[in-house]
Formats: structure tokens, C-alpha cells, sequence
């Protein structure tokens, strides 16, 4: 793994590099873990700025399931910080933490949470103090740091890199009825305008088109936006060569096509449509078994998925795996003919690429992540995406057509190989090193007290509190203030009741959902 001295204009993304060694990286993600294609990405990441010797502390809510690589952290109040479990996976030192913060399970997702209300200047007393943040997928935990960071002055707010993996007001229009739904994605899409928008953050990555148009509909600056796709282990863990005649025999005993779809088992990831898209093709007479790969801790949730499908398990159409992870999933994937992806809120879309990588064509609806990922054509279909006949159609295609088949999973497969997590992770590296010495300059700037009048406003606004450049400014002072002040905690506080009233709805549905069963 190479490295290489940062004073080229265009970095070698085939090296690290040096100056981010024994740079202090806060990293705050809204899971870490095994959880999902996100806390995988983001644990990629960190493995990989570890391993190159930059120093990085991991703030995650707690885990209230089993589902857990990490002994959880003491929580703040406990001022310390512990080191993760898994020392084959993350580097022992003690600068390199791992701290849970204690949080709100959600009910249709128990392995993510809402974290509670905490100080920034807690985080850095439990972990350090930062030469930069690193936002994953902001929600709970990124929006308080975002919010805190705000009230910073200039001197004391440290950079931020954000990564745009969820789309959180897609979920919300999906969660929620009318006219709800529609509350729900304006204050979400709110919240994250009124923060991104702000100069501490310095680069928004995103991964793909679709999120790029919507940061742009939100007034999210586009000098700020850069894209960051996705890697695949496709040489170790995602190959053709896993493919399994056993398991093959096992699923399919009657030499039916196989259909794979790998997903959590929730309500946003398009379930309903599949559904759909397999009653179609048992009415149209396709010998077929639809293998469902994924689960959900909230056993209410797992099963209204799984009944959705009720009369084609029943049948032995239609087989649920539960979880698979590591070789099993690997495997799983490069046994099947064809690979079903059904969401229309993935930002990206990673198992689509996991897929291609093992050598299995896709047909997906063409909206999010995999617009960008699938090659129409080529790599795969892409079907608008309330084409139910289209994607049906395009499945038969493949199921009909073994050279067709073949040929699409090879390119499938040339195409993923190119997208390595060496190379973006180290894109993500460079881009920290060029933000750090933004910082370090426009700090250096601040304190320099020769420049006539402009160096005494610097070195006044260095000695004031979180709206000390207001006192520079004495007849609008006390009003400018009590505004600022009144609307940071109108965000704050819209932020918590829209949170608080996302868990109610959710717990009384589950309420009725008990009662009716």
C-alpha cells in the first residue's frame, strides 16, 4: 500500500497520502457495523485511514441489537473512551476509539437509533479535539454536531467532510400517509439545507446523480458537492468463482431460474413492487424460485414483509434466507441467474455493485443510486420505475436466454472489477488532506496581527465568545443575537418534535398492527 508527499495539484488516487498521517479525524456515523451497506462503507473507510496512520475516533449510537461487531462504548457522561473488540479489523492504538452514544432504537429498524441530545464539547473530551469531522450519512448524531458547530466562532469551527449516503426525506415519504408524509420531507429537507449550507462544511460527497439534483433543489452550494461512488471486494469476497451448484440444487432442485434480491426487509425497499413483479411472472407461467436475502430485528416489520408473499412461500415460489453475511453472501449472490432490485430510495445502491461483481445481470428501477451503476444494456436493465410490465418483461428476457445472461454478468462483472475500495477511500483522504490545510491557512489568516485595522478585527473576533463579531457592532448587537439565538433553537427544537412525533406514528402502527393480528 503506497504513499506519496501531497504537493502534486492532482492526486495519485493509487497512494495515500503522507501529510494525513497523525492527523486527528473525528468521524460520527448513524451506524457502524455489520448494519448496512452505509456502516459497511463507512467501516471501509476507517480500516483504511487506520491502517495508512491517521489517528480516527468513531462516535456511533449504541447497537441495541446482537448485530454487533463492538463491545458498545461507555456512554459520554462516562468520560472515557474504549477501544474496539475487533483488533483484527481496526488498529489497537489508543488514539483509534470507538464511542457509542446512547440513543432511541427506531421501531422499524431497531439496529439504527436516534441519539440522544449531547455536548460537542463532550465528544472531545471523550475522544480529542479534531483537525477534521467526518459526517456519514448525517441524521441524529451529524445534525447535533452540524447544529453545535454553528454556534462556534470562526476560530473554533473545525472543518467538515459530510458523505450523502441516505435519503432520509425519501424514507419519510415512503413511512408516512398523506398529508404527514409531506410535513415529514419538508422538515427534513429543511434541516439539511439550513445545515450544509454552512461554512463549516467544506465538501459534500455524494453518489450519485440523483442525490446531486436533490442537494441542488435544497440551495446546497454546488461548489461544495463532489462525487464519491462506491468500491467492491471484487478480487476476495465478490466473484463469479463462488458460484455453488450445491446450493443451486438446494434452492432450485427443479432447475428453475433463479432470482435474487438482497435487502433489508423494510417498507422502503420496495417489497411491494416485488411482490408484484413475482406474481406476474408466476401468472405468466416462468418456472422460477425468488430468493429473498435480508431480515430486520423488528420481527413486526419482518413479517408483514414476509406476508406479502405469503401464497408464493407457501408454494415454495418464494424462499426468505434471513441475514447473510461474508462467503454465504458472497456465495448466494454468484448462484443466482439474475439479480431483482426493487428500492427506489437507495442513494447508491451497493449491492447492486456486489452483484455485478459476482457476475449476475440486473434489472432495477431506473430512479437513485443505480441509474449511475447499471449499464443499460450491457451491464443490465434499467425499467422506469412504475414499469411493473417493463421489469417483468426485461426478467423474462434474461430467464429465457442463457447466452444473454452470460454475456451481461461478464461486462457486469469488467465493470465492477474498476471500482476498488482502494481508490476511493484514498480519494476521501485527499480530499481531508486539502480541507485540513484549508483550515490551517484561514486559522494562520485569523491570527495574524500586522495587517493594520483588518489584523486588530481579526484578533478581537478571536478573543469573543460564539457571536463575538457581533460586539464589533454595538446598535444592531442585542437584537441580531436574540434572533440568531431565537431561530438556532427553533431548528433544534422543530428537529425534536418532528422526531418525537416520527416515533409515536411508528409505535402506534405497530400498536394497531398487534391489535388486528
Amino acid at each position: 500500500m503506497g504513499s506519496v508527499q501531497d504537493t502534486d495539484p492532482i492526486p495519485n488516487l493509487s497512494v495515500f497520502p503522507d501529510s494525513l498521517r497523525g492527523k486527528r479525524i473525528l468521524l460520527c456515523t448513524e451506524s457502524f457495523g455489520p448494519v448496512n451497506g452505509v456502516s459497511r462503507t463507512t467501516l471501509m473507510l476507517v480500516n483504511h485511514l487506520r491502517a495508512n496512520g491517521a489517528i480516527v475516533a468513531v462516535v456511533a449510537p449504541h447497537n441495541h441489537t446482537q448485530q454487533n461487531l463492538f463491545i458498545p462504548s461507555t456512554t459520554i457522561a462516562d468520560q472515557k473512551t474504549v477501544t474496539p473488540s475487533s483488533t483484527s479489523a481496526m488498529s489497537s492504538s489508543s488514539n483509534n476509539t470507538t464511542l457509542r452514544l446512547p440513543g432511541y432504537p427506531l421501531p422499524y429498524n431497531p439496529e439504527l437509533s436516534i441519539v440522544y441530545p449531547f455536548l460537542l464539547s463532550s465528544l472531545y473530551k471523550a475522544t480529542f479535539h479534531p483537525d477534521l469531522i467526518y459526517l456519514a450519512s448525517p441524521a441524529s448524531l451529524g445534525f447535533q454536531v452540524l447544529l453545535q458547530l454553528r454556534q462556534q466562532p470562526p476560530q473554533n469551527q473545525v472543518p467538515v467532510i459530510c458523505n450523502f449516503q441516505t435519503d432520509l426525506a425519501g424514507y419519510c415519504a415512503i413511512l408516512f400517509s398523506p398529508p404527514l408524509s409531506a410535513l415529514a420531507v419538508q422538515a427534513f429537507a429543511s434541516v439539511q439545507s439550513f445545515l450544509f449550507r454552512h461554512s463549516s462544511v467544506r465538501t459534500i460527497f455524494y453518489p450519485s446523480r440523483f442525490v446531486r439534483r436533490y442537494l441542488e433543489a435544497k440551495g446546497v452550494q454546488s461548489g461544495k458537492m463532489e462525487i464519491l461512488q462506491r468500491g467492491v471486494e471484487s478480487a476476495r469476497v465478490f466473484h463469479p468463482g463462488r458460484r455453488s451448484e450445491a446450493v443451486r440444487r438446494r434452492i432450485a432442485p427443479g432447475g428453475e431460474v433463479l432470482l435474487i434480491c438482497v435487502a433489508r426487509l423494510a417498507a422502503e425497499k420496495g417489497f411491494g413492487f416485488l411482490a408484484d413483479v413475482a406474481r406476474e411472472l408466476d401468472a405468466r407461467g416462468m418456472r422460477f424460485k425468488l430468493w429473498i436475502v435480508g431480515g430486520n430485528r423488528n420481527a413486526v416489520v419482518e413479517g408483514e414483509i414476509q406476508d406479502m408473499f405469503a401464497d408464493l412461500v407457501q408454494r415454495g415460489v418464494v424462499i426468505f434466507a434471513g441475514m447473510l453475511v461474508g462467503e454465504e453472501l458472497a456465495t448466494a449472490y454468484a448462484s443466482a441467474d439474475v439479480f431483482l432490485h426493487c428500492s427506489v430510495t437507495e442513494t447508491f445502491g451497493l449491492v447492486v455493485l456486489e452483484s455485478m461483481a459476482s457476475g449476475v445481470p440486473v434489472v432495477a428501477r431506473d430512479e437513485g443510486g443505480p441509474s449511475d451503476i447499471v449499464q443499460h444494456g450491457r451491464s443490465g436493465y434499467l425499467v422506469p420505475p412504475e414499469d411493473l410490465d417493463g421489469f417483468v418483461e426485461k426478467v423474462m428476457l434474461l430467464a429465457g436466454d442463457e447466452p444473454l445472461r452470460r454475456s451481461l454478468g461478464e461486462a457486469a462483472r469488467r465493470q465492477a472489477e474498476g471500482e476498488t475500495w482502494e481508490r476511493i477511500n484514498n480519494k476521501v483522504a485527499w480530499r481531508m488532506v486539502e480541507v485540513i490545510r484549508e483550515r490551517e491557512s484561514a486559522v494562520g489568516m485569523m491570527g495574524d496581527g500586522h495587517a493594520g485595522d483588518g489584523g486588530v478585527r481579526r484578533m478581537a473576533m478571536a478573543t469573543t465568545p460564539v457571536f463575538g463579531w457581533l460586539l464589533l457592532s454595538n446598535a444592531f448587537r442585542a437584537r441580531v443575537v436574540d434572533m440568531r439565538l431565537a431561530g438556532g433553537i427553533a431548528v433544534i427544537s422543530g428537529f425534536w418534535i418532528v422526531v418525537g412525533l416520527y416515533l409515536a406514528l411508528i409505535k402506534l402502527g405497530l400498536w394497531f398492527s398487534r391489535a388486528r393480528s
